[in-house]
């Protein structure tokens, strides 16, 4: 018999309402002993809700509606209540203790959906997605999770599964029984089988990229040299004061990282140090720091004062950006105009370029446009695919698809068909780890420890 559990669920924050959630054999045992309906005796019915007070040796602690849960229609598929109550650290951890006190155990990370995972009610790839809800950032990024968590993913893996079952069935029916007229796996057939099976596994692979996006989202550098308004094009992305804008050349000495969304994109916008010769140690940690920061970014976003001849400086700047994807910016449009757009174009190899002006909140629109075109979501994302969001899915798709290479490379040599069958079988059993059905403890207790307290 399982222990059991408990724990908060809701934020530490104050708030008006707090959770606390039990499940396990003896969920009810413990509220019977804690929790006193306001009206009637105690009764146990199955998603009702009773009002009442929690009490420790009698007396009265909280105010509280008890909400049940008879196994196996709950989340953990075991008996389970949530106590409503006041929310505040103070009495959420008073009411926690009087549960650990009569007979639970306080929950481990994850514990509650792993004890629905093991129970049978959800597949791995659907547990994950719990997390990548509630640490979703856009709508975009939501939408996805939760059609991990409806079972999207784990529909596809079995369509391949079963694919692969087939594969099997009509080798061991040859195998097995060569004295019926079994149709024998030729080549021709098995090569097909297994083509159908990869070009299904490579459009999961090649989903990553968009999954990766949506999930983790972009990190987008604004590089240049001092003063050419990176910090006013930070505020105008963010629409709001975030970074101090000054004339005083060097006043960003430290990068400053905020989030935005762009067209359900999570974008982390890193306003970094002006590049320039200094002889200040600290400037120089600083522009250091912007150099690496430019070579890692996604997108890197080069502005140049519109106002001002080219100079030494952003010509330093050109040297330093190590980057695929950059948009040039030209600030201060609203000021005359100094620097050549032709030679700026010539430079960055007909890079994308947009004119704005982040002091009078020009440009905006075309900047958020040419960003999001740039990270290429709307060739790549169709409402009815399936995307690969997760690395440890990612990383098993690329394995399995090393497995088929190897797979082809004996049909093609004419191995021994038992010998092809085995591999066949390890590619099955390599993608029950996506969904957990072949999954090791170790991972699954890996993937759980990541999971809040309460979940």
């Amino acid at each position: 018999m399982e222990d059991t559990i408990a724990a908060i669920v809701t934020s530490s924050a104050i708030s008006s309402v707090g959770i606390i959630r039990i499940s396990g054999e003896k969920t009810f045992e413990i509220i019977e002993k804690i929790f006193k309906p306001k009206k009637g005796s105690f009764k146990i019915e199955h998603q009702k809700i009773r009002y009442g007070h929690i009490i420790d040796d009698k007396e009265i602690i909280d105010e509280v509606l008890v909400s049940f849960f008879i196994k196996p229609i709950s989340f953990t598929r075991e008996n389970v209540c949530e106590i409503n109550c006041h929310g505040g650290t103070v009495i959420l951890n008073k009411i926690l203790s009087i549960v650990l006190k009569n007979g639970a155990r306080l929950a481990e990370p994850g514990e509650f959906t792993k004890r629905a995972f093991l129970n049978g009610r959800i597949d791995l790839t659907q547990a994950e997605a719990v997390v990548d809800i509630i640490n979703s950032k856009t709508e975009k990024s939501l939408k996805e999770s939760q059609k991990q968590l409806e079972g999207v993913l784990s529909k596809k893996i079995k369509e391949i599964e079963n694919e692969i079952l087939d594969i099997i069935s009509d080798i061991e029916a040859n195998i097995d029984y060569p004295e019926y007229d079994v149709e024998e796996v030729s080549n021709q057939k098995l090569t097909n089988s297994i083509e159908s099976i990869r070009e299904k596994l490579q459009k999961l692979e090649k989903s990553f990229d968009a999954g990766k996006i949506l999930r983790e989202g972009i990190s987008i550098a604004i590089i240049g040299k001092p003063n050419v308004g990176k910090s006013s094009i930070l505020n105008m992305l963010l629409r709001e004061e975030r970074a101090i804008v000054t004339d005083i050349a060097g006043t960003t000495r430290d990068t400053i990282e905020e989030y935005i969304n762009i067209k359900g994109i999570p974008v982390k916008i890193i306003d970094t140090a002006g590049i320039r010769k200094s002889e200040n140690i600290v400037e120089k940690i600083g522009i250091e720091k912007s150099i690496d920061i430019s070579k890692t970014a996604e997108i890197v976003l080069v502005a140049f004062d519109y106002s001002e001849d080219f100079t030494q400086d952003d010509y330093d700047i050109i040297k330093n950006v190590n980057n695929n994807n950059i948009i040039i910016i030209l600030n201060k449009i609203d000021l005359k105009n100094k620097l050549k757009k032709e030679e700026i174009k010539q430079i960055f190899d007909n890079k994308v370029i947009v004119e704005i002006s982040a002091k009078e909140n020009i440009g905006l629109e075309k900047l958020e446009k040419e960003i999001y075109e740039m990270c290429n979501l709307d060739s790549i994302i169709n409402e009815n695919e399936t995307l690969l969001t997760n690395s440890r899915h990612k990383n098993i798709v690329s394995t399995a698809l090393n497995k088929i290479d190897d797979i082809n490379l004996d049909v093609s040599k004419k191995t021994p068909i038992d010998i092809v069958s085995v591999k066949i079988m390890d590619l099955l059993q390599l993608l029950g780890e996506i969904t957990g059905k072949t999954v090791s403890e170790e991972v699954i207790n890996k993937i759980f420890s990541k999971f809040c307290l309460g979940k």
